[in-house]
């Protein structure tokens, strides 16, 4: 009897729908992509409105013999690739790959695996969407021509190998700018100042803070002094609650955010487990099973049944009191890519605690953090009770505020880590206005402006995601691309821009400022999200795009004639074979090598020179680089003299100490915090 047959990426995801659809059905896997445009050429002709020609990937051919094998004995065919563009696009080439002809196979979606979800797809069977497949298409044309007009130009003036891209250099110009605004971040001096005051009938003090901005200890003690010289009178006692809000179910920025703050991992891992979870694991008792919904979502909507059986859970494990009764639709007013639930269990009752066993420790840990914030966004807010008290004293006026957790509700499951004041609740409760406090002591602490925050991953996606730039299955994707084509490091957990980095930025910034322009590149991605929606021919699209990219291709060659950025003749004598060598970029930056390669193969380090002497030993203080790639200034002696600084050194000192002055932006600033002066970099030429 001739069978039905099921076609879906992985191994994995066969494994698991095999097990609901039974002996009638065979389940097997493409492996992904099975046709894509050629490596070694652009793929698209421009001549030819655009049309792509599509290749059979390398390897892929005993895939698609065995496939085309079980075709011939199949009755009915469901491609049953991943519910989004991505997945539409690769059911739309195996149906050619294939040769499948219209009406022998038909396309089937599902947002959890679960036996439910699998056999209603196969009643709501389709055919493929074009529009779908379009807007995937549209974004790999317009990518591959991005990619192969621009790339060469990079191959010139730095190195071979080199790739631009539509969206990852949109991310290298957002790090690239942050790096410029830490560097020219100038601190700025501010104080705080505590009054300790001790309430009737207690020995031990409360801090009370200062309301006011305070600019420097001239200000602190002024304040102290008038404040001293009259009573400390409570003026204002406010008591009353407020609520923390339940956190939404995860989309796949916010998953990748919060597995990197709390379980510090990267996105890309973040989303190679998240597959694992989706696709199905063996797990004791139950066998093979898909554990949360599809990974790629901007929604955060959640099914009728999925919501019933949280409730109930909740209500059989904590009670009525802690069931949301109204949940926020955090949609409102935003564009939902795809027709997607928000991540979350498959099955409720498969708890992290039950799974525990059957799974590697990061399979457990993400499971845990998808499913507690799944099930703590249908409870009920968090209420503390909070208190809120001004004293004044010589005319200034100084605030205490307390709070403490009234009531769990989803805290119960997702903690927050917030920090209370619990301890003071019972002293505060006692003052009442027109109270006389007595002081015990005043604590004033000098502080600084703290510069702007490196990026990290996690806020990377958010901020491309706020901007608009990319979507959810290309944010991983995009920060592995910068990481591996070594134009940014990361070290702990911030990005870093490499000198390498730098160059194709810069490069980037004269010649294609539109290409690496915010707004443009999120207005290109509502322009494929209207594709997929069918509103928009992506011919159309791609038309509009072309002629602007050819012209700026052409006037960036015209612009870029007379920029060299390698091989660049340096001042050292090959002591091989006596010429002078020459200045290269390598996959860690610039390096010494000899131009009679390949006869003579003599390559050293390059430390460039800044013009400036160490203030330590002397000696010049070159550019450096850490083991990753992150550049800092340190002295051509080390390890003899251990001088460094991420700040360039300038050759003036600090007229107030004689301290060694820095540049940051347009200024220069003493190297030592505790001098703080600041002076225009230009009066260092007058």
């Amino acid at each position: 009897m001739a069978k039905n047959l099921v076609i879906v990426e992985s191994p994995a995801k066969a494994k698991t729908i095999k097990k609901f659809l039974g002996k009638d059905y065979e389940v097997i896997a493409s492996y992904g992509h099975v046709r894509d445009l050629p490596k070694s050429t652009m793929g698209v002709d421009p001549e030819d409105d655009f049309e792509p020609h599509y290749i059979t990937i390398r390897g892929k051919g005993e895939v698609l013999a065995l496939l085309r094998k079980e075709v011939k004995k199949a009755s009915k065919i469901y491609l049953a690739t991943d519910p989004d563009r991505e997945g539409e696009a690769i059911s739309y080439h195996l149906a050619i790959a294939l040769k499948l002809e219209e009406g022998s196979f038909q396309r089937i979606t599902f947002n959890e695996i679960t036996k439910n979800a699998v056999k209603d797809s196969i009643k709501n069977a389709r055919k493929i969407d074009m529009s779908l497949v379009d807007a995937q298409q549209a974004r790999r044309v317009l990518d591959r021509l991005v990619g192969y007009e621009i790339s060469p130009l990079l191959w010139q003036k730095i190195k071979r190998g080199l790739s631009a891209g539509r969206v990852q250099s949109v991310a290298l110009k957002m790090i690239c700018d942050r790096e410029k605004e830490i560097d020219a971040f100038i601190p700025e001096e501010y104080w705080s100042l505590d009054s300790k005051l001790i309430c009737p009938g207690n020995r031990s003090s409360i801090a009370f803070h200062y309301s006011g901005d305070i600019a420097n200890s001239d200000e602190a003690e002024k304040i102290i002094k008038e404040a001293k010289a009259d009573k400390f009178v409570v003026k204002e006692v406010k008591e009353g609650t407020r609520t923390r809000k339940a956190p939404l179910p995860f989309t796949t920025s916010t998953l990748q955010q919060d597995a990197a703050s709390r379980l510090n991992f990267s996105t890309s891992k973040t989303m190679r487990l998240a597959q694992e979870l989706y696709e199905g694991i063996d797990i004791k008792g139950r066998g093979t099973i898909g554990l949360i919904t599809y990974l790629r979502t901007d929604s955060v909507r959640i099914s009728e049944e999925a919501d019933a059986a949280a409730r109930s859970f909740i209500v059989d494990k904590y009670g009525n009191d802690y069931v949301a009764e109204v949940i926020a639709d955090g949609n409102k007013g935003k564009k939902i890519q795809d027709a997607h639930e928000a991540i979350r269990p498959t099955y409720v009752d498969v708890t992290p605690e039950s799974i525990k066993e059957s799974v590697s420790r990061d399979l457990f840990r993400l499971y845990q953090l998808i499913y507690n914030r799944f099930l703590a966004s249908r409870m009920k807010p968090a209420v503390y009770k909070t208190g809120a008290i001004k004293v004044n004293a010589g005319g200034h006026t100084f605030k205490a505020s307390t709070s403490s957790l009234d009531f769990a509700g989803f805290m119960e499951v997702y903690s927050q880590n917030s920090e209370e004041k619990e301890e003071n609740i019972k002293k505060l409760e006692e003052i009442q206005v027109g109270t006389e406090l007595k002081l015990d002591d005043f604590e004033s602490k000098q502080h600084f402006t703290n510069p702007p925050v490196h990026f990290t991953e996690a806020l990377l996606v958010r901020t491309m995601e706020e901007n608009g730039i990319g979507r959810p299955s290309t944010y991983a994707p995009t920060i592995a691309t910068i990481l591996n084509r070594r134009y940014v490091i990361k070290e702990e957990k911030n990005l870093y821009v490499t000198e390498l980095g730098e160059a194709v930025n810069g490069i980037m910034e004269t010649a294609f400022p539109v290409i690496i322009d915010t707004e443009f590149t999120a207005n290109m991605e509502s322009l494929l999200d209207k594709i997929g929606e069918g509103v928009i021919d992506w011919k159309v699209v791609v038309r509009n795009f072309y002629p602007d990219l050819d012209i700026a291709v052409k006037n960036a060659e015209k612009a870029l004639e007379n920029i060299h950025i390698a091989d660049e003749v340096s001042d050292t004598v090959c002591e091989e074979c006596g010429k002078m060598m020459v200045i290269k970029y390598g996959p860690h930056g610039k390096f010494l090598a000899c131009p009679g390669f390949p006869d003579c193969r003599n390559t050293k380090p390059y430390f460039e020179k800044i013009g400036v002497q160490c203030p330590k030993c002397g000696k010049d203080i070159v550019i450096k680089k850490t083991k990753k790639g992150r550049r800092y200034f340190g002295c051509i002696d080390y390890p003899e003299c251990d001088f460094m600084s991420w700040n360039k050194p300038s050759s003036q000192k600090c007229p107030e100490c004689g301290s060694l002055m820095v540049e940051k932006g347009n200024k220069l600033c003493c190297s030592n915090e505790e001098c703080g002066y600041v002076m225009s970099k230009k009066k260092e030429n007058e």
